[in-house]
């Protein structure tokens, strides 16, 4: 590292932020309330306290702006404090959030989310991603009257309960007998899929995936799993949670044209407010309601899953949608983002190691060593950089409310990252400019 590198890194420093996450580990397990947030995921000592947000700018505790990607974890696709979003949620908090009965709001949420997602013909809010895909997998077991639940295994997460944890690299506290019912299929392969189906014939339940991530589903792959459910007598439910608004208003169902028996939304249905939803075939969801002579199942209960100012954002955000075209505008920034980043990368004779990767509303980026392996040695080099140049991206996600300057703003920061990198890579040792320890991920066993 040279004498102007080694001064500009010791010159960035988050004292404020620094002393919050002390205060926070005191108190808070983990020191964040999601794991994807923990002050491990960034470089050592450089994990900014959040003070406040407006638009695609947040600001640190220690004063610092910041240009920023992944808001909320995805959730947060409009910008911060949207104006539209925020008149709708004050508007009902000023006539009360939640009450003994269901509310006028219920309503009207339901049919315009049933509106925007026409694949599905019931929907029931709740509040994290978790409560609805757990609540599709009891439905989808009461139901077919098995136990056993098919999990895509090059997902990364689905929920926080016991029948997904239990398959993660951190699985303590969940008995075996649970994990042992969830079983796996690879994205993308039929065939290995039907062998699982006819493996464990008649005690699938459902297969539960996302219907697309980092790359397009092979053509014809998810009409082949519709096909499979049907003759396994299966459910398929879509993990909309990040496809959900991004792909289109009406998810990758939508725009793929391949209908789930269950498909679950969150994150950007509220612009950062608590909702979700899970929304589905009305003969399989009404098994949960009143009006029907069957076995009733215990489908979702939740004290605030109706709150109204959540509903109200919820709704505002779709109109949002609809009205803005913002799915487009996300593509759009996407693309012109992943084309600057690529060409810096190029530029600086690194466009091998540092990878922009994913759709271009919901992008992603490697970081890579000298043998082309995955690297969190260069990833937390990369990190350090984006941060001091005021770009904090765990990913390069975009919402709505960037403009042309920010995008171009970030192009020039990871250009001034990625001639580090390249250093980095000459010297064959990133150690140096990572200045601590490595970021780590999320799933791991121990400390």
């Amino acid at each position: 590292m040279d004498t102007e590198e080694a001064g500009e890194a010791a010159e960035f420093t988050l004292p404020r932020s620094r002393l919050a996450n002390e205060r926070l580990h005191a108190m808070v397990p983990g020191g964040a309330h999601t794991y994807a947030k923990g002050d491990d995921q960034y470089p050592e000592d450089l994990a900014p306290v959040i003070s406040h947000g407006r638009g695609a700018h947040v600001w640190d505790v220690d004063g610092n702006r910041y240009v920023e990607y992944g808001s909320g974890l995805r959730s947060v696709s409009l910008g911060h404090a949207h104006p539209r979003v925020v008149e709708a949620v004050r508007r009902e908090l000023d006539r009360g959030s939640n009450f003994v009965r269901p509310s006028a709001v219920e309503v009207e949420a339901a049919e315009r989310f049933l509106a925007t997602v026409p694949t599905a013909e019931m929907v029931k809010f709740a509040k994290n991603g978790s409560d609805v895909t757990t609540a599709a997998v009891r439905l989808a077991r009461a139901v077919t009257g098995r136990v056993r639940v098919a999990i895509c295994g090059d997902h990364p997460f689905y929920s926080v309960d016991d029948w997904f944890i239990g398959t993660t690299p951190m699985p303590a506290g969940v008995p075996a007998a649970t994990t042992d019912l969830t079983v796996a299929f690879p994205y993308g392969d039929l065939a290995a899929t039907e062998d699982l189906l006819t493996r464990y014939r008649g005690e699938v339940a459902c297969l539960i995936l996302e219907p697309a991530t980092q790359e397009e589903p092979p053509p014809g792959y998810l009409a082949g799993l519709r096909e499979l459910a049907d003759r396994h007598g299966c459910l398929l439910v879509f993990d909309e949670m990040i496809t959900g608004f991004r792909w289109s208003e009406a998810g990758a169902q939508g725009l793929y044209g391949v209908v789930p028996d269950l498909s679950t939304f969150g994150k950007a249905l509220g612009n950062g407010c608590a909702v979700s939803a899970l929304a589905g075939r009305r003969e399989v969801m009404e098994r949960g309601g009143l009006r029907h002579s069957g076995e009733r199942v215990f489908l979702l209960s939740t004290t605030h899953g109706a709150e109204t100012h959540s509903l109200a954002a919820a709704m505002a955000v779709q109109t949002t949608y609809a009205e803005e075209g913002v799915t487009a505008r996300l593509h759009a920034l996407g693309e012109r983002l992943a084309a600057g980043v690529r060409e810096a990368a190029a530029v600086m004779g690194v466009g091998e190691h540092v990878v922009v990767r994913g759709r271009a509303s919901n992008l992603v980026f490697a970081t890579l060593d000298e043998h082309g392996r995955p690297s969190q040695e260069y990833r937390t080099l990369f990190l350090r950089r984006l941060l001091a140049g005021g770009v904090l991206a765990p990913s390069f996600v975009v919402s709505s409310a960037l403009t042309d300057a920010d995008v171009d703003h970030t192009v020039d920061v990871v250009a001034q990252a990625c001639a580090v990198y390249r250093k980095a890579l000459d010297a064959g040792d990133p150690a140096p400019w990572a200045a601590g320890r490595p970021v780590r991920p999320v799933f791991r066993r121990y400390v």
